[in-house]
């Protein structure tokens, strides 16, 4: 089969499809031509789907895909600039939650929408691990921990500027300040090799933490994990991710323990205009 298939009897041979392919591997010859691949346009096709999507009429179809399997847009979902802005603006870091386990098919489907994330290439490095049990949540957080002490004792000066000896001294009185008692834990990895896994995990993590309000969750991004994650033979240890993976990011998740009301204000953005 070829990459794509064109229905003649649709196609309005308008070249949206040319003007919008990111590879530009799509041409059309002649007045009466249609879409058609260009040589070695297998190789260089990233798998977009922005050909299939921009087709008004639904003539194009990937070998990957057809219009049928694309969702269609449904222009009263979008947001307004209001709406979009309030959405933004009301974003918060969760940090209390409740004694209550989020089903797994709830974190299925949160997971499944981060996924729309952009990357590079289309390349969709990211991978997930979840840590469902908050009990194992908990024995991860004690090896931050002891990450943390180490570190008081051999980079005291590095250690107490990130404030590492209030958050043992938390952690020793039983007070948890580094995974904030979440039921959950989620972790974004990649390949080490791939240049654009880490920034991939960024924004899956972000999608993700953007859409957990919608099924009435909250998260809060786990730096202290991440940086332990990343030097720490024991927790990497625990954490057993695939050969040659790294975990760019981890977020807690859960149910909020309490609604916040108002949205603070931040600093005035500074803006270089040229």
């Amino acid at each position: 089969m070829s990459l794509f298939t064109v229905d003649q009897k649709e196609c309005r041979r308008d070249g949206l499809c040319v003007a919008e392919c990111p590879a530009k591997i799509i041409e059309i010859i002649g007045k009466e031509g249609f879409p058609t691949p260009i040589d070695g346009a297998e190789e260089l096709c990233i798998n977009c789907g922005h050909c299939v999507s921009i087709c008004p009429h639904g003539a194009l179809s990937l070998k990957t895909m057809s219009p049928k399997d694309c969702l269609p847009l449904r222009k009263e979902l979008l947001l307004s600039p209001e709406h979009c802005e309030h959405f933004l603006r009301s974003r918060r870091s969760i940090r209390s939650y409740k004694e209550k386990r989020v089903s797994r098919d709830l974190l299925q489907k949160l997971i499944e929408t981060a996924r729309y994330a952009p990357s590079g290439h289309n390349s969709q490095p990211v991978r997930w691990l979840v840590i469902e049990d908050p009990i194992e949540v908990k024995r991860l957080a004690g090896l931050v921990a002891d990450w943390m002490r180490s570190l008081l004792a051999q980079r005291a000066e590095y250690a107490l500027s990130m404030h590492m000896d209030r958050v043992v001294d938390s952690w020793d009185k039983g007070i948890d300040r580094i995974l904030r008692s979440a039921p959950h834990l989620v972790v974004a990895h990649g390949l080490s090799t791939m240049p654009i896994s880490q920034s991939s995990c960024f924004i899956a993590l972000t999608y993700l933490e953007l859409a957990a309000p919608s099924l009435g969750l909250g998260t809060c991004w786990a730096g202290y994990f991440t940086a332990a994650a990343n030097s720490y033979p024991p927790l990497q240890e625990a954490l057993a991710l695939p050969q040659g993976h790294l975990p760019y990011g981890a977020a807690m998740i859960g149910y909020p323990k309490y609604s916040y009301q108002r949205m603070p204000p931040r600093n005035k953005p500074e803006i270089t205009w040229r």
